[in-house]
């Protein structure tokens, strides 16, 4: 019975240790620009880079666009 806890114990703690070693993307910068045209067309884009633990380095850009509903 103690060896199975014993063993659990010894699992857990490598899985704790292993996912604060590996650690989380780091964001290093992010910038958004929203833009309304005369027909009410809200479009948006977004850039972010972020830094991996290794030191990698990512850009995302996104482009996003709402309409607006229609008048009655």
């Amino acid at each position: 019975m103690k060896k199975n806890l014993l063993i659990t114990c010894v699992g857990i703690t490598t899985f704790a240790v292993s996912v604060l070693v590996i650690g989380c993307d780091r964001q290093v910068s992010s910038e958004t620009k929203t833009s309304v045209s005369s027909d009410g067309t809200v479009k948006t884009k977004e850039k972010t880079v972020t830094q991996a633990p290794d030191g990698t380095v990512t850009k995302t850009e996104a482009d996003k666009k709402t309409t607006p509903p229609p008048q009655p």
